[in-house]
């Protein structure tokens, strides 16, 4: 009488809702580890900056000295800043951002300034998870009296020291400058494409890069 062979025992792998279901949904409870919303609006508005200042004209052709002539009226003046804006868009801009750096860089107290008032919103209410409040000496605070305090915040560092006067000078040269260029740059030879016309503008990488930043935050949110 010959013996049956030995059958071998299988070890049959469990599946990973089987395994969660028998740990009591620990490994449920970790999820993937997502990339802050912070460090997704930092990377949003690296790629849009990127982005915008691949779109500049040469400067070469900005300051063409052979382009320049003077306006015969205040109407020519005004067709030819609204021409050549649309055309060097990211170059004024650019130029206008240059400006409002030296500026705050020439006044180091102002920039320490505008630099802790922009960190307060976006570490403090921007960025801050709706499930811890603030607590600041001891005391807990909502989310509508954070905001007041902000605002509150912001109008004493604008308006109340010297910010507000640096940013208001720095802008109103940055514009003069823009206009005095656009009123005198001959914009016959430029060839406006069709994406330069409907081009929301290069600031236009604030909205992208919050609306990114608010989408990355929701799933942190929903798992907490």
């Amino acid at each position: 009488m010959s013996s049956s062979p030995a059958i071998l025992p299988i070890s049959n792998p469990q599946s990973p809702a089987i395994l969660s279901a028998a740990s009591g949904g620990s490994l449920q409870s970790q999820g993937p580890v997502t990339t802050p919303a912070f460090r997704v609006f930092i990377n949003q508005i690296s790629e849009s900056l990127r982005h915008g200042l691949s779109q500049r004209k040469p400067w070469a052709e900005l300051a063409d000295r052979t382009a320049f002539s003077k306006p015969e009226s205040l109407s020519e003046a005004t067709l030819r800043i609204r021409k050549n804006y649309s055309y060097f868009r990211v170059n004024y801009l650019a130029v206008v951002a240059l400006i409002l750096g030296f500026s705050l860089v020439s006044h180091p107290f102002s920039l320490i300034l505008l630099v802790g008032l922009l960190s307060s919103w976006i570490f403090l209410y921007l960025f801050r998870p709706s499930d811890q409040p603030l607590v600041v000496f001891g005391r807990t605070f909502k989310d509508s009296e954070t905001l007041i305090l902000l605002v509150l915040l912001s109008v004493f560092v604008v308006f109340l020291t010297s910010v507000g006067s640096v940013l208001v000078s720095a802008l109103l040269v940055g514009v003069a400058l823009v206009c005095a260029h656009g009123a005198f740059r001959v914009p016959e030879d430029l060839f406006l494409d069709e994406q330069d016309n409907v081009s929301p503008g290069f600031l236009s990488f604030f909205s992208s890069a919050a609306s990114s930043a608010a989408a990355a935050a929701v799933p942190v949110a929903a798992r907490t």
